[in-house]
């Protein structure tokens, strides 16, 4: 735990802390009334009332529209499901920049929609509410369809033997089994709705604001640290409740499959009424996963002489002195895979430790460490990266000007998603097969060799790559601390979105077409070398 702990609490809890205690110190007196006058502002009750009803109203329209969809991939098979599961996945993982870029050429100013019928949702809740089920519909799929796919489906058929009805047989055995799942995906629908900072920055415009956003323009935009750490700190309870419910749920859940059947085999739809389930199921994510994508494609290669390249030409054009960057836009592509490239051995090697460390010890130290691995993706992002900026800039720790930086930030987003994937299979190996090993007269690090690594060996692949195209999308901490002669993806496309002019909108769909083609090509790969699918990500 030595190693993970001394991460966290040198580029997570002190830039943190350290930012919040800035914002909340003057004159060495801490400013305890500026927190209460924040705390019951107007403005700020205005900005949590709608951070927590579009978060709810988020995650039960994720539920609403992900529930068949996840039922559908864990009990049907057919042609196609490998590269179905990958594409559901993919707006996932794409930076919530590039979902905002999708939905603004899809239902924004000279979108598909207002082409075609003069409708317009951009700078509207509803624009927002879509990009977000857009971007957590795998969530739900992933979560609920891994458990539903153990279950045993000869219990309901039991029960429909018995004489209950379809609904009643689903409603009192499957339904009790995949309520932990159901929680745990809505808490993370939420966790990630309710820090929701790219899609409200594209698609909300001046008029919405969630805490997140809130921070930035705080920070930013008006430099008031002292609202801004206290937004901060609202913010880290909130999500410190939402990770103490969810840790909950996760153990409610790891109950429930002990209890059902380990392995079940999803069967080929039977009859009319399967088949045109499926088909709809199938429809429904072409419709709000495919098209935005497809339209995203489009857009890029729409330039104003008719379809070409033109637009993917111009990012490797120079820059001039009216250009939002000094290097070419182009550049920004080598950028992010050099930083998610060296982001990655970070995670991989700081999330493996941490996730060892959990499957050999247990108690409330650990469970607390556990939540503390987690809080990265539910903490402000801004708030990291202008702690990174603050204090990281003295001896022995001067980073400031360094390139290290940006790995550093992203990894912190990207450990949770390596310890989630080596977790459950870490926790799989027989312990016995360790202990025999050591009888034979093996070392501690010699039996992890010999022993977990070719059994974790796959699982580790597959973190990889998540934390991979996790680094790849990280935003809201890169956009403090990301040079301007070495942007990354989802910054360019950011400025390029934030400045007018038809060939600035062309490229921001390019670099954002690119960006997306790169996070698909690795989820492929990982469904490829995939061997678990019981839900984890």
């Amino acid at each position: 735990m030595a190693v993970p702990v001394a991460f966290f609490a040198l580029f997570f809890g002190y830039p943190v802390a350290t930012i919040v205690g800035r914002g909340l110190r003057e004159d060495g007196r801490w400013q305890f009334g500026r927190a209460a006058e924040v705390l019951t502002s107007p403005d700020t009750l205005d900005v949590l009332w709608f951070t927590v009803w579009q978060a709810a109203a988020s995650t039960a329209l994720t539920l609403l529209v992900a529930l068949p969809g996840a039922y559908a991939l864990a009990r049907f098979d057919f042609p196609g499901k490998r590269l179905l599961r990958a594409v559901v996945t993919v707006p996932f993982v794409l930076p919530t920049v590039v979902v905002g870029s999708a939905f603004l050429a899809l239902v924004g100013r000279g979108g598909v929609l207002d082409e075609a019928w003069g409708l317009r949702l951009d700078t509207s809740v509803w624009a927002i509410l879509l990009a977000h089920v857009f971007f957590n519909y795998a969530v739900v799929v992933r979560t609920v369809g891994g458990l539903w796919g153990q279950l045993d489906p000869r219990q309901e058929e039991a029960a429909r033997v018995l004489g209950a009805g379809r609904f009643t047989a689903w409603r009192r055995i499957t339904l009790p089994a995949l309520v932990p799942a159901v929680a745990a995906a809505a808490l993370m629908v939420f966790l990630f709705t309710f820090t929701s900072f790219g899609v409200i920055q594209v698609l909300g415009g001046a008029r919405y604001a969630t805490l997140e956003v809130e921070i930035y323009r705080q920070t930013a935009q008006f430099l008031d640290l002292p609202t801004a750490a206290v937004l901060s700190l609202l913010q880290l309870a909130a999500v410190a409740a939402m990770l103490a419910v969810h840790a909950w749920t996760v153990r409610r859940r790891e109950s429930a499959l002990r209890l059902v059947a380990a392995e079940h085999a999803a069967r080929r739809p039977r009859g009319v009424g399967q088949w045109a389930f499926l088909w709809s199921q199938l429809l429904v994510v072409a419709v709000l996963l495919v098209l935005p994508l497809a339209v995203l494609v489009e857009r890029s290669l729409s330039a104003p002489g008719g379809y070409g390249l033109a637009f993917y030409r111009a990012l490797a054009e120079q820059a001039d002195a009216s250009s939002a960057f000094v290097v070419p836009p182009l550049e920004a592509v080598g950028n992010s895979l050099a930083y998610a490239a060296v982001a990655t051995l970070i995670a991989v090697a700081v999330g493996t430790l941490a996730a060892a460390a959990l499957t050999r010890r247990a108690g409330p130290l650990v469970r607390g460490f556990d939540a503390l691995l987690m809080l990265p993706l539910g903490v402000s992002a801004v708030t990291v990266g202008f702690g990174f900026l603050i204090t990281l800039d003295k001896p022995p720790l001067d980073l400031r000007s360094s390139w290290i930086l940006v790995p550093l930030a992203q990894a912190l987003v990207g450990v949770p998603f390596v310890v989630r994937t080596m977790l459950p299979v870490l926790r799989a190996v027989d312990e016995r097969l360790r202990e025999a090993a050591a009888v034979l007269g093996a070392s501690p690090w010699r039996a992890w060799r010999e022993v977990d690594l070719p059994m974790v060996s796959r699982a580790g692949l597959i973190a990889a790559g998540f934390a991979f195209a996790v680094s790849l999308g990280e935003f809201g901490a890169t956009v403090f601390i990301a040079r301007p002669d070495s942007p990354t993806l989802p910054v360019a496309v950011a400025r390029l979105l934030g400045r007018a002019g038809e060939y600035n909108y062309g490229m921001a769909m390019a670099l954002s077409t690119i960006l997306m083609l790169v996070c698909a090509g690795v989820l492929l790969l990982l469904e490829r070398v995939r061997v678990n699918r019981s839900g984890e990500f």
